[in-house]
């Protein structure tokens, strides 16, 4: 997008004083053919500034202008920023050039504007069959803004059992997980994740947030996904598949599929959750062409009392 390439050829005029068109070339990963055209499109538009020839010339702002991107507010640079993170729908190479930005913005936007392209972290993939369209929780805006100025927040919270509490949090960072949002933050007991659709009340305190210095949003959300996939999904069944399975078995089950070593015989051990022993058996009962359940002993009973009734209600030798 041109509009993102001038942006930020401005805020480098303004960071660096001066610049090369091989300079800008580099740093938005553009020709110097297009680095010279969008300088002469800055100075078209009536920004002030001119180039001088020769060794050590460049592009320069007249007299060190500077730009406050047409008042550009700190709410505003944090917005633009969110573009750059990972819930954003933009293409890569606009993200990478919003990124480049954050460099050049003025110091007292720049650590929010850095805290903006990380606050958010987007997991497409739904817990079990959650399919359903939702919109952005009440509170979403308000704890996105508390993890980007790094503020503590009086939160209140209502549970499962519709019991509402409050507590003093830490926000480090929002995820969306399917069509739910959630709110990853230190706690004293710990760090913990709450729904943001359960979320009452959100009142920053003003006290800076303890944010532990190698905290990656992402990183955390998969330790904190994984957990409860594994609680979901308590049962296992060990299972040895031919090589050409291994698409269906993926398709089936997703992420549920833990792949390991080959065998002698050319077949790949796997490991396969559910959430129990009887529906784990009903699951894989339509995948025998492919594989081969090698344990634990209560999935293969279920399994062998699905084939006994199967034989009992479509008995074969009625179609012999």
């Amino acid at each position: 997008m041109r509009t993102d390439r001038l942006v930020a050829v401005l805020l480098l005029l303004q960071r660096r004083g001066q610049v090369t068109a091989a300079e800008v070339a580099r740093e938005l990963e553009v020709s110097e053919r297009t680095a010279r055209r969008d300088l002469d499109a800055l100075a078209v538009a009536g920004v002030p500034v001119y180039s001088t020839q020769g060794r050590g010339g460049g592009w320069r702002l007249v007299g060190g202008a500077r730009t406050d991107l047409s008042g550009l507010t700190a709410g505003e640079a944090r917005a633009l920023f969110l573009v750059a993170g990972p819930a954003s729908v933009a293409t890569p190479a606009v993200k990478t050039a919003l990124r480049k930005l954050v460099h050049a913005l003025p110091e007292p936007f720049r650590d929010q504007a850095e805290a903006a392209a990380s606050s958010v972290v987007v997991d497409p993939r739904g817990w079990g069959s959650d399919r359903v369209e939702r919109r952005p929780p009440r509170f979403l805006d308000a704890l996105q803004d508390a993890v980007i100025r790094g503020v503590q927040v009086r939160l209140g919270y209502v549970d499962r059992a519709k019991a509402e509490t409050e507590r003093i949090v830490h926000p480090l960072g929002v995820v969306a997980k399917g069509a739910s949002w959630y709110l990853v933050a230190g706690t004293e007991a710990g760090r913990r994740t709450f729904r943001i659709d359960r979320v009452s009340s959100v009142v920053p305190t003003g006290e800076a947030v303890h944010r532990p210095a190698d905290f990656d949003l992402a990183a955390g959300w998969r330790e904190i996904a994984d957990e409860v996939d594994r609680r979901r999904t308590p049962a296992e069944a060990r299972v040895l598949c031919v090589p050409h399975g291994l698409g269906v078995l993926r398709l089936a089950f997703g992420g549920r599929v833990e792949v390991g070593a080959a065998t002698a015989d050319g077949r790949v051990e796997l490991v396969v959750r559910g959430s129990d022993d009887e529906v784990l058996a009903g699951e894989l009962a339509a995948l025998v062409e492919w594989i081969e359940v090698t344990g634990p002993a209560g999935v293969r009973e279920h399994l062998a009392a699905i084939g006994r009734a199967l034989v009992e209600r479509y008995d074969y030798r009625a179609f012999a």
